[in-house]
């Protein structure tokens, strides 16, 4: 099992640049998050757990694991949409999975080289796929690639732990835009925590 890494540094840093922030995650500790090393296996992870509970996905996944054997392009291209489907999910959701698949074998996205490109770059491409929005796309360079420096506006819970930890009632983008910068190049873990605040 893979955690998100982060350390000393990127805590002095952001405790020295946000005395709340800094406050908060001496309060809280580290915080252990696994990541999905494989990026097209978390990509299609986060498409099976969409609007469902963790506990539903966690089911979905477990049968979609067991129909594939292993989760690639190539295992998923093999079996028709009405297995996927009787994994647990929409049809739709499980268009989208062949879709991905698809793709990937066509050689639209080669998910080999995906670690190389900028994260802009990352969220254009996987966020051309039916299925997958902006915040999909983010939350893999999080989960997956392990990037330092993503903290997502689409994600409502990042959104309520600012919220909670500023004490604000509302949070404009332009608001979003300078706390976003404040913890600039260590987003991904000062995400951590605001996924921690959201819940008090």
């Amino acid at each position: 099992m893979q955690y998100f890494e982060y350390g000393q540094m990127e805590i002095d840093y952001l405790k020295r640049k946000d005395k709340k922030l800094g406050a908060a995650i001496e309060r809280i500790g580290m915080i252990q998050r696994e990541v999905t090393p494989d990026p097209f296996t978390a990509l299609i992870s986060s498409v099976v757990s969409q609007q469902i509970s963790k506990k539903a996905a966690a089911t979905v996944w477990q049968r979609l694991s067991t129909l594939l054997g292993s989760i690639t392009p190539e295992s998923i291209a093999q079996v028709d949409l009405a297995a996927v489907q009787g994994c647990g999910m929409s049809e739709r959701k499980a268009g989208y999975i062949k879709g991905i698949a698809d793709a990937v074998i066509i050689d639209t996205i080669d998910f080999k080289t995906l670690h190389t490109l900028p994260n802009e770059e990352i969220i254009k491409k996987l966020s051309s796929f039916n299925g997958v929005g902006v915040w999909t796309a983010e939350m893999l360079l999080i989960f997956s690639l392990c990037r330092p420096d993503v903290v997502s506006y689409k994600d409502l819970a990042i959104c309520r732990g600012m919220m909670n930890l500023y004490g604000l009632k509302e949070l404009p983008k332009e608001k979003f835009e300078r706390y976003r910068k404040r913890y600039s190049p260590y987003g991904s873990v000062a995400s951590l925590y605001l996924w921690e605040l959201s819940l008090n």
